[in-house]
């Protein structure tokens, strides 16, 4: 991992953290712990021990579980972890116990420190229902929606009236599980019972509601710094390019606003972050529509995947602020001195399969060349012989370029993308370049319905087996030691001399 801000220097805020995750945000927050010269401990399961993070950290403990994300999601063992080796704070990182407020309130219990917000905080914003109320009682947008149980009177003729489509949410949801556009009135009670049982699955809490659907709209969100007193905004994030609402291309700054809308947005991020006495880093996230309206969609109280885009452009390690603002420190930035340059976009590398649906791909890592250069960036966590697994999300890492305008960045990109090799598992890498070749991206004129919208101009065509091979052949060659290998070795019939059968 390279090119992340360097972190301010001062009086050293814990003594010993453990990462209470997996991947390249273990690894991206374990840098910050090292620069901050506090001991780490990251925890793994048996099926990651070999990862980098169990390699760097001062210390590695295994956990065990039915499997291993139940293993990462047992919240009693890792603070079991933390009392036996004197361990002041846990950083959840992203995904599994990261918005969890009882994990949150039971550590305070047992006087070690969370590193996000406050338990009642993440309550109240990590639920999709109580924020949107929260936010609407204190004068900010939001939109339309139906929050009534199912069987109640007024329930389908307010959803008429609200005019079709329509969107059906979890109330605890998020990375799109328990969501559904629904078009008519006849398709709604099977999206409310499909939605109801994936909400109860993933989240254990079948409360769902209706949205408004717009259909041209753009996703929109704001990175917020609070300390529980102080708010600061670092800019907005472009995060249309979705599939199946799950984000895949970030960047900063968006392409869609005006200088006078982005500073309306950002305010209001803010105006909501401090309204809730935020003290941590968080993102507030907006439906931005075609008419230039928008509206609150819901607040994530962790560290995004995406942060890396806001680092970039505004030079500043957010996990090392993060862990400041936990050791109850005030913040040391001010709104009127943060800025951003230049631009920077985030691609999310999968391993999934492009020519089947997109489907989760698995197997093993057999040969690995990360780009590099001075403004690209890739987080990772990957190493040779890696089984990838379906035991966690197909995210195998991110890659993340920055260059003085977005023509620029795009094209630093599509050059760091075509210098990844990854041999082992399919993933999504050329599909992420043809995104970053097509006309509507190049231009800006997108929304969260593009990947669907240019689908069949998106999916790239199967190689055949003489491509494949040509393919591989240029992976390994692009490797120095193979290249000299490669000339070293003598032709065949010149190594065995004059003598033929």
């Amino acid at each position: 991992m390279n090119n992340v801000p360097p972190v301010q220097s001062g009086q050293q805020p814990f003594k010993k953290v453990l990462i209470a995750n997996r991947g390249e945000i273990a690894l991206r927050v374990l840098r910050a712990l090292q620069q901050l010269d506090i001991a780490s401990v990251a925890i793994y399961h048996h099926s990651d021990r070999h990862s980098p993070v169990v390699q760097q950290a001062d210390e590695a403990i295994e956990i065990v579980g039915d499997s291993p994300a139940a293993a990462h999601l047992d919240g009693q063992q890792i603070i079991k972890i933390c009392q036996r080796l004197g361990v002041e704070a846990v950083h959840p990182c992203y995904g599994f116990l990261s918005e969890n407020a009882e994990f949150a309130r039971t550590l305070e219990q047992a006087g070690i420190t969370f590193i996000g917000p406050e338990a009642d905080i993440i309550e109240l914003m990590g639920d999709k229902i109580t924020s949107r109320d929260f936010v609407a009682r204190h004068g900010f947008p939001v939109p339309p929606s139906v929050n009534l149980e199912p069987d109640h009177p007024d329930f389908l003729r307010n959803i008429v009236d609200m005019g079709f489509p329509v969107v059906v949410k979890a109330s605890a949801g998020g990375g799109g599980k328990g969501m559904s556009i629904v078009h008519s009135q006849d398709e709604l009670q099977d999206a409310l019972r499909i939605a109801a049982s994936e909400a109860e699955k993933y989240f254990g809490d079948r409360r769902v509601y209706v949205e408004k659907y717009f259909t041209s709209a753009r996703h929109i969100e704001v990175q917020v710094l609070g300390d529980g007193h102080r708010v600061v905004h670092l800019g907005e994030r472009e995060c249309s390019i979705q599939r199946r609402f799950q984000k895949v291309i970030e960047e900063a700054p968006s392409p869609a606003l005006t200088s006078a809308k982005r500073q309306e947005i950002c305010d209001t991020a803010k105006g909501i972050a401090q309204s809730a006495g935020y003290n941590s880093a968080g993102t507030v996230e907006f439906l931005y529509t075609s008419e230039g309206s928008y509206f609150f969609l819901e607040m994530n109280t962790r560290i995004q995947v995406e942060h890396p885009v806001t680092e970039m452009t505004f030079n500043v390690d957010l996990v090392a602020e993060q862990i400041h603002i936990a050791a109850g420190r005030p913040l040391s930035l001010n709104q009127e001195t943060l800025s951003s340059s230049g631009h920077s976009i985030e691609c999310r590398i999968c391993a999934e399969d492009a020519f089947n649906d997109f489907m989760p791909a698995t197997g093993k890592v057999l040969f690995l060349k990360e780009p590099c250069g001075q403004a690209v960036r890739f987080d990772s966590g990957l190493y040779l012989n890696q089984a990838i697994t379906s035991a966690f999300d197909p995210m195998l890492a991110k890659l993340i370029v920055h260059a003085p305008t977005r023509q620029q960045a795009i094209e630093a990109m599509r050059q760091a993308l075509q210098e990844l090799v990854i041999l082992g598992v399919k993933h999504n890498i050329d599909y992420l370049d043809t995104v970053l070749r097509h006309q509507q991206f190049i231009e800006g004129h997108f929304d969260t319905g593009f990947i669907k919208q240019y689908d069949h101009e998106l999916t790239p065509l199967q190689p055949d087996k003489q491509q494949q091979q040509a393919i591989l052949a240029t992976a390994l060659l692009s490797e120095r030691s193979n290249r000299l290998l490669a000339e070293a070795t003598p032709d065949l019939h010149a190594a065995i001399g004059h003598w033929r059968n």
